[in-house]
């Protein structure tokens, strides 16, 4: 009955189950679209029966197994769309064949494999779409002769290797390259100032070696919309031609390289940026004010670099801003009350600068406010005020690390969408609010090393905490035994002398204490009797002295707080080269460890968790508990932690620890590791590494406290 159909336009509904086989009755089919739904199964391979098809969409559904090599008999396909599936396996070399394909897109899909060579010979392609597979191998050198006609080349999230080729900015019609989150060497080929109708140019994430000279090569591009050269190795100072780019320029990422010098007043010029990202490098010097006539920016990253001076109230005029990052630099200063302008802020991160004064009421009165206010590690002074309740939708609130001397505001509830809020390592007394309890989703709260008192409050116990920290106070009282506090592992209390865990040690500690005063106020004893007792002082205060020591130890640092800000899933990913196996230096029950170098330069060993295995995710939280408190110089050190998602939106859990480049133990002893001058261990060297495991293994079992099982 359909004998005659010609287009099959079935896109965007619901449907489900297989492609049928039946479809192949229909001859005279020229556009075939099911996109858009979640068919599943296979690709029919009967499918080269539409002899006349011109156009072929499946993308975004969910078919699987691999691609027929039955394809390549489509001798007139013009398009072929398969972009968005569980694809797998390797490209057919016979797509080769489909002289007339001009759309070939096989983004977001399982493939792995080279890209097979006859399809770099498809001189009609003018849409190249492999992004986001597993594919390898290097991408020809003449592929800008092969492939005249390329209006996009879109590589990126791959294996791809090697240089960039010279000849593809040869392509002088092309409009978007898209090669990031590659393994991609060598330096930036000329002829990028001959790319007139060039809109995209995305190489981040790789291991590029070049100049910021390539700036300057990009400013003929005057349609360019984005430049992504993040996440590489290019060095030099930031160039005043940043000015000159493309006036519709509204993405550039130059994050995590390593240019220098100060950002150049000219940026004023590209108005219609709505991203800028500097972050990770060495800029030096203050920010311009000029930024602020970057009207359209919703995102400003600048954080870990060395910018110094004020933080220019001109910042205040880009009201358009969701995301102000400014941290990790040397900034001095007082938190401008222009901030307060920025009515549509979702993440505000001023943390680890040199800032003093009060913060200003006009922070807390940033309701847009609905991710991360991050103010730590500062100077800052003062109280916090009870408009800190307007901060209605916020996930994460951190004013660590500060000089703050307030009590914490009754106001704090009405936060609602609290999850994480750190107030650790200030001044701050009075009691710990009730009404905390009442912030349902709060996971982590760290009141550690203040000057709180009284009791603690039994609604803590029914929050769905991760992390409970609120050792080194004043605290006295009962502690809850209900809820989380049934969990020792995930509540921290030392340097609280004052709190009991049971009535009878409150009644006893009570009662001790109320006979002392008695005996003070009464003291008439002979002289032999006081050094009796002064005796019996001086053998409780060297017995308590370790564990006091011991306890403010184990209080310093939460979970979360580690040397380095927390990582991300794309930079381990970028360091370890997509975790490749010759990164691997070690295998365990829970996981692999892998050898990296990060942006700054650490040399590291990634431990990666599997958490698919049982008992993986505890794993990771009780090594992240313990390593926040070891503090031993023949003990690993933590550098710092991942808690995040990988591309496919999948949890992932990793630690990063400091690399120990001389191998193991096992290397040298067992495996006949050698110095530079071809010796092993000699027998001093052998007793020194014993003392040193015993002293950390003794510090593991005794000076740590509570011990650390082995």
């Amino acid at each position: 009955m359909l004998g005659r159909l010609q287009v099959l336009n079935l896109s965007g509904n619901l449907l489900t189950g297989n492609i049928p086989s039946s479809l192949t009755n229909c001859t005279n089919l020229m556009t075939v679209d099911l996109s858009w739904n979640t068919i599943s199964g296979n690709i029919p391979s009967s499918i080269h029966l539409l002899q006349r098809i011109r156009k072929l969409f499946i993308g975004k559904n969910k078919l699987d197994g691999s691609i027929p090599p039955s394809l390549g008999n489509l001798s007139l396909l013009n398009t072929l769309d398969v972009n968005t599936n569980n694809l797998t396996g390797t490209i057919p070399e016979v797509l080769g064949r489909l002289n007339y394909i001009q759309y070939l897109q096989l983004s977001i899909n399982n493939l792995k494999g080279f890209v097979p060579l006859p399809l770099y010979n498809l001189s009609t392609l003018a849409l190249f779409a492999f992004a986001k597979n597993d594919l390898s191998g290097e991408i020809p050198t003449d592929i800008g002769f092969r492939l005249p006609n390329l209006r996009v080349f879109h590589i990126c999230i791959n294996k791809f290797s090697g240089p960039i080729p010279s000849s593809l900015h040869n392509v002088t019609n092309i409009e978007s390259i898209r090669m990031s989150n590659n393994l991609l060497t060598g330096s930036v080929p000329p002829g990028l100032n001959g790319l007139h109708n060039l809109t995209m140019y995305n190489i981040g994430f790789n291991h590029i070696s070049d100049t910021t000279r390539i700036i300057t090569d990009l400013t003929n591009c005057s349609k360019l919309q984005l430049i992504a050269l993040d996440e590489n190795l290019i060095e030099g100072s930031f160039p005043d031609s940043v000015g000159n780019l493309s006036s519709s320029l509204i993405k550039l990422y130059l994050g995590g390289n390593r240019i220098n010098g100060q950002i150049p007043p000219s940026i004023r010029s590209l108005t219609s940026l709505t991203l800028l990202n500097v972050s990770y490098n060495q800029l030096s010097g203050s920010i311009p004010s000029e930024i602020g006539h970057l009207s359209e920016l919703t995102v400003l990253g600048l954080a870990v670099n060395k910018l110094s001076g004020l933080i220019p109230v001109e910042i205040g005029r880009l009201t358009a801003l969701t995301t102000l990052e400014i941290n990790n630099n040397e900034l001095v200063g007082r938190i401008p009350e222009e901030l307060g302008l920025l009515q549509r802020v979702l993440s505000l991160d001023i943390s680890s600068n040199k800032l003093h004064g009060d913060i200003p009421a006009s922070i807390f009165a940033l309701r847009s406010l609905s991710s991360v206010l991050n103010l730590s590690h500062n100077s800052l002074s003062g109280g916090l005020t009870e408009t800190i309740g307007q901060l209605e939708n916020i996930i994460s609130i951190d004013l660590s690390d500060n000089l703050l001397n307030s009590s914490i505001p009754l106001s704090i509830v009405q936060c609602r969408s609290l999850q994480t809020l750190f107030l650790s390592r200030n001044g701050i007394s009075g009691v710990i609010p009730d009404s905390i309890g009442n912030i349902r989703g709060l996971q982590i709260l760290d009141l550690s090393s203040n000057k709180l008192t009284g009791s603690i409050p039994g609604s803590l116990a029914n929050l769905p905490l991760q992390l409970l920290n609120l050792s080194m106070n004043d605290l006295n009282g009962l502690v809850p035994s209900n809820g989380i506090f049934e969990n020792r592992s995930i509540v921290f209390l030392d340097g609280n002398p004052k709190l009991c865990y049971s009535r009878l040690t409150c009644y006893h500690s009570q009662y001790s204490s109320n006979r002392r005063r008695v005996h003070i106020v009464s003291a008439v004893a002979p002289a032999s009797a006081v050094a009796i007792s002064i005796l019996i002082l001086i053998f409780v205060f060297f017995l308590s002295r370790r564990y006091l020591v011991s306890a403010k130890t184990r209080a310093q640092d939460s979970i979360i707080k580690v040397n380095h800000p927390l990582i991300s899933y794309e930079e381990l990913w970028r360091v370890t080269n997509n975790f490749d196996q010759r990164n691997l230096i070690g295998v365990g029950s829970f996981g692999s460890v892998y050898k990296a170098i990060l942006h700054d330069g650490t040399p590291v060993a990634i431990k990666v968790l599997d958490l698919s295995k049982v008992g993986a995710p505890k794993s990771w939280v009780a090594e992240c508990q313990t390593l926040r408190n070891l503090r031993h110089r023949n003990l690993i050190k933590l550098v710092t932690i991942c808690a995040s998602a990988d591309f496919a939106g999948n949890d992932f859990r990793a630690l990063v620890y400091e690399l120990m480049s001389q191998g193991s133990l096992e290397d040298w002893i067992h495996q006949g590791k050698q110095h530079e001058d071809g010796a092993g261990l000699n027998a001093e060297e052998v007793l020194n590494i014993a003392i040193d495991a015993a002293s950390a293994l003794e510090y593991m079992h005794s000076d740590w406290g509570t011990g650390c099982a082995l």
